[in-house]
């Protein structure tokens, strides 16, 4: 049985261990080696381990360690996956841990490999004590891309628990409810013909541009239908993200492929969202002659809004911070689906997130195992 090593240690094997989730083939990659580390490092702390399989999505793995017996209790829960790399832009290797300026750079140190070595630092002082409520740390696989990790989760896996704790960046600031998110890839189909001569095709770049300015106009409407001042933010965003299409200058482009998101505040349903979209566009795209096709890349992410105020409240008095609202979205509504009382909170900063030389200051690494040590005394320890 392998041995737990110190936190730093620990940071470094997981930054070392690609586990790039994307919808992309060429940079999907497998999270099981990683998934298979954590379970090394937990179970000489006395976790059960259990690894399962995601139906549908070869190589990929959830971590579900429990210590102690029961129901209620607390869920320690992160993602194993990171986000594809740009690393030429890196100012170090983004699969070595490096320490500078107070700072710890790594692909995954605040987004959030981190907070699985973070979390197992704090609980290694309660090794020899009983657990009166189960403590269990949860591993999942691709947050980044189909959240198929979090959507595979049955509430037996955390044996009815109470409480979950997400250890996203937040700067440890406590998240009471975040926006979801919805990603679309609408593709119009023209026909090609000789440039010289227009009659000869039906181009989808010419179409594309009035498709562009109608997303415009339903862009601006759901800012005016929908306001939240809760968040920074305040009202619906939607981000036309990539454009694919054509193949030479002197050819009539008979096919574009426009991938976009729609980010929904809390209230907001997802459904009429995608059936508005669909209403909005298809008579825009066939008056031109051309036919399209809306897809959702996944299905879409709820929105978030936490079910109760017991853990809120005990994190903030921990933290000493506000809750606040993010823009971003996490797998807290699939956990709160389960039945639990959710809060998303953890070291890093997510506008350190998703782009080159990520880290997590060092200054947060104490306070964030401060606080899990509180959460599982309380939780799980505490008769």
């Amino acid at each position: 049985m392998a041995s737990t090593p110190p936190l730093k240690e620990m940071v470094a094997q997981l930054i070392a261990t690609p586990s790039v989730s994307s919808t992309l083939p060429q940079f999907d990659l497998s999270n099981a080696d990683l998934v298979h580390m954590l379970a090394n490092w937990l179970e000489p702390l006395g976790f059960d381990i259990a690894i399962h399989d995601i139906d549908g999505h070869p190589g990929k793995k959830n971590l579900i360690a429990t210590r102690g017996k029961g129901s209620g209790g607390l869920v320690l829960s992160g993602h194993t996956d990171t986000v594809p790399l740009d690393e030429p832009l890196w100012h170090s290797d983004p699969f070595t841990l490096t320490e500078r300026d107070n700072r710890w750079y790594g692909l995954g140190t605040c987004d959030m490999k981190g907070f699985f070595a973070i979390a197992i630092a704090a609980v290694q002082q309660f090794e020899k004590q009983a657990f009166h409520r189960p403590l269990t740390i949860l591993a999942t696989a691709d947050e980044e891309s189909s959240m198929s990790g979090a959507r595979a989760l049955a509430a037996a896996d955390v044996c009815g628990a109470r409480f979950a704790l997400i250890g996203e960046p937040t700067s440890l600031t406590p998240i009471r409810q975040h926006k979801g998110i919805m990603m679309l890839s609408l593709t119009i189909k023209g026909s090609s013909g000789h440039s010289s001569n227009p009659e000869l095709g039906r181009s989808a770049l010419d179409a594309t541009g009035i498709v562009i300015a109608e997303l415009h106009r339903y862009r601006d409407e759901l800012k005016r239908r929908f306001t939240n001042l809760d968040f920074e933010v305040s009202y619906p965003t939607l981000n036309l993200g990539c454009i694919h299409g054509g193949d030479n200058p002197n050819r009539i482009c008979d096919h574009v492929v426009l991938a976009f998101d729609v980010r929904a505040l809390p209230g907001m349903e997802s459904e009429l969202v995608y059936s508005e979209l669909g209403e909005r566009l298809r008579p825009v795209v066939e008056s031109a002659g051309l036919t399209m096709t809306l897809e959702l890349n996944h299905p879409p992410v709820p929105a978030f809004k936490t079910s109760g105020d017991e853990l809120l409240g005990v994190i903030q008095e921990l933290t000493g911070a506000s809750p606040k609202s993010a823009a971003f979205a996490t797998e807290a509504p699939f956990l709160s689906a389960l039945g639990m009382e959710t809060v998303v909170m953890g070291p890093g900063s997510i506008d350190q997130a998703h782009q080159p030389n990520e880290y997590v200051s060092l200054d947060q690494l104490d306070p964030s195992i401060a606080i899990i040590r509180a959460l599982v005394h309380r939780y799980c320890v505490q008769k």
